[in-house]
């Protein structure tokens, strides 16, 4: 199987319930703590393209940075969006698993078997 990573947070209910899930499948991801190591604009570009989404549904819209960036602004470029995430990784939606070429953000934590055998 291609290996797993997952972007995690474990002060975040969703995403330890999605370690556990993975966990109870005998699988053993590669654990990224984003907010400790915050992906560069490069690997969100490249973690967006995976997930087959825009930067803006990537971002989550109830953080004090969403609203003290004004992130809302639908006139904002992608590059501002990544630029705000990769500074600020508290906007990444969370958890989220890649397998491959492939990713998925796990809400609920069952959308990751979508990537599992």
């Amino acid at each position: 199987m291609t290996d797993l990573t997952l972007y995690h947070n474990p002060r975040c209910s969703k995403s330890r319930a999605a370690l556990e899930l993975l966990e109870a499948r005998g699988l053993t991801p590669n654990i990224v703590r984003y907010l400790e190591t915050p992906p560069s604009v490069e690997q969100l570009r490249d973690l967006l393209s995976k997930l087959n989404l825009p930067a803006r549904q990537l971002l989550r819209s109830g953080e004090e940075e969403y609203k003290a960036l004004n992130l809302a602004d639908i006139s904002l470029s992608e590059e501002h969006l990544l630029s705000a995430m990769a500074a600020h990784p508290k906007l990444i939606e969370r958890p989220i698993l890649i397998a491959g070429a492939r990713a998925v953000i796990g809400r609920p934590s069952e959308k990751l078997l979508e990537l599992l055998p």
